[in-house]
């Protein structure tokens, strides 16, 4: 099982090489995961001519929900990290806890945002 992060979400959304991966999944696996945030990352930085696009990922995808077991993973994660110098953002954190709660690994194109323990990583690289 994969939870989608959003660097992958818009890979996608461009019609990039995450495009045709997330096409070839399809094939062999249940449509991956997306939590919350992932959905206002992507409407955050939508322009309105994408806009019926990114409705139609959603719409295919699996929104797995956030809960006080979620916010509480987060928060701890980026409690500790803090203290050891290393800031980590609200939003990879509890996007991170959905995919742990999920039982999912995290496909991303940014696996250096995700050293959470306990969370399986999947990189697919973006950008072009």
């Amino acid at each position: 099982m994969l939870l989608l992060d959003t660097s992958v979400l818009i890979e996608v959304l461009r019609g990039r090489e995450a495009a045709r991966r997330l096409d070839e999944l399809r094939e062999t696996q249940p449509p991956p995961l997306i939590c919350a945030i992932n959905v206002y990352e992507v409407w955050r930085g939508a322009r309105t001519p994408e806009e019926d696009s990114i409705r139609r990922l959603i719409s295919a995808l699996r929104t797995v929900p956030l809960t006080a077991r979620e916010g509480e993973m987060a928060g701890i994660w980026r409690r500790d990290f803090a203290s050891r110098g290393i800031t980590l953002s609200q939003s990879d954190c509890l996007v991170a806890a959905a995919a742990v709660s999920a039982g999912a690994s995290l496909v991303t194109g940014n696996p250096k945002d995700f050293p959470m323990p306990g969370l399986e990583v999947e990189h697919w690289p973006t950008g072009g």
